[in-house]
């Protein structure tokens, strides 16, 4: 009966994420069942905690994971909790060390406050990865990479550069302030800012709107007031971008202040079609997700350890190779995808 009970439990949970409800599987509050504890009918139990609930993205991300999971006969515990705090995170750590899981793939809301309670998870024989927002490499076996760095933030300025003819005050809307890929990401932004032909590009404010859709908002009017003179606005986050397209849209300034950054298509779409946001660029946060289930699955079996040069089969991905990262190490999915008025249409309705 119990394992009847788990498997309606798993199916209804399947049914939620493709509906893409605001929900996570289970909350720092906590709500459903919890997925650790009860009968796993000998299945391996893998976790995957994302930075807060209620973020599009994110439980894409937690789709691909369990899609992943799924696919090689394992159960997968999706979690996140109410704010994007590393306390949170931290506690559901615990929580799921005291459950003795075979694996847990963390979106770190900080990269060293995890650090001592994913070692205590290493330390129990738990299997510990990042993905997208990464943990330093003391806290983890290997972490799953979105894109190279570097190009993604090249790309940006080289966006928003010619989207406002060269010359200009731009900003950055970021998400957190402990955020390690924002914050790689605008370190590449701010070197790619240093050539010469950028001269008359001034970077005046990088702000943070935590990832929360109204802070965003505030964020981005915040901008707009204190720098009339502003011509473009990158914003290297999902919710992001889309709150400032609407405060954009909002405001009637189509073509007098420009917009690119990182979203997805679906939520995007409106602005690239109204011409308020030219292009902008993503990766699929499914494949991210999903590729963290295959790498987790490998660290589990004894397939690969973390170390640079092993190589493992990821599923539809097809097969990945473990490369260097710092002292670390990682894997990368992909090139940044550029979506515009040409290819949105066709885009929105994938994800």
């Amino acid at each position: 009966m119990k394992k009847l009970v788990t498997s309606c439990l798993s199916i209804l949970l399947s049914f939620a994420l493709l509906a893409g409800c605001g929900q996570s599987a289970t909350t720092q509050g906590g709500s459903a069942p919890d997925a650790g504890s009860g009968d796993a009918g000998g299945k391996k139990r893998f976790a995957i905690i994302f930075k807060n609930t209620g973020n599009p993205y994110g439980e894409k991300q937690m789709e691909g994971f369990q899609k992943a999971i799924t696919e090689l006969g394992g159960e997968a515990i999706l979690k996140a909790p109410d704010q994007p705090t590393a306390e949170a995170q931290i506690q559901m750590i615990e929580e799921l060390i005291s459950q003795k899981v075979d694996a847990i793939a963390v979106v770190a809301n900080d990269p060293d406050a995890l650090q001592p309670v994913l070692k205590k998870a290493m330390n129990a024989g738990i299997k510990v990865l990042s993905l997208d927002s990464a943990v330093n490499t003391q806290s983890r076996m290997v972490h799953i990479n979105q894109a190279d760095p570097e190009r993604i933030g090249r790309v940006e300025i080289q966006a928003i550069s010619e989207m406002i003819g060269g010359q200009g005050e731009i900003a950055v809307l970021s998400a957190t302030s402990q955020a390690t890929n924002q914050n790689l990401w605008i370190d590449w932004m701010k070197k790619e800012l240093e050539d010469p032909k950028y001269k008359d590009i001034k970077l005046v404010k990088v702000a943070y709107g935590d990832d929360l859709r109204d802070k965003s908002v505030s964020e981005t009017e915040a901008l707009l007031k204190t720098y009339p003179n502003l011509k473009g606005i990158i914003a290297p986050t999902t919710v992001g971008i889309a709150a400032a397209g609407k405060v954009l849209t909002d405001k009637g300034l189509k073509g007098k202040v420009q917009l690119t950054g990182l979203g997805l298509p679906s939520e995007m779409a409106e602005y690239i079609e109204s011409g308020v946001c030219q292009w902008m660029y993503l990766w699929n946060p499914v494949d991210v997700g999903y590729l963290a289930g295959y790498a987790a699955d490998a660290l589990v079996k004894g397939t690969i350890t973390g170390k640079p040069g092993e190589k493992f089969t990821a599923g539809t991905l097809g097969e990945k190779e473990i490369t260097p990262d710092g002292d670390g190490s990682q894997v990368m999915l992909g090139d940044p995808f550029k979506f515009d008025s040409s290819n949105i249409a066709e885009w929105k309705e994938v994800y």
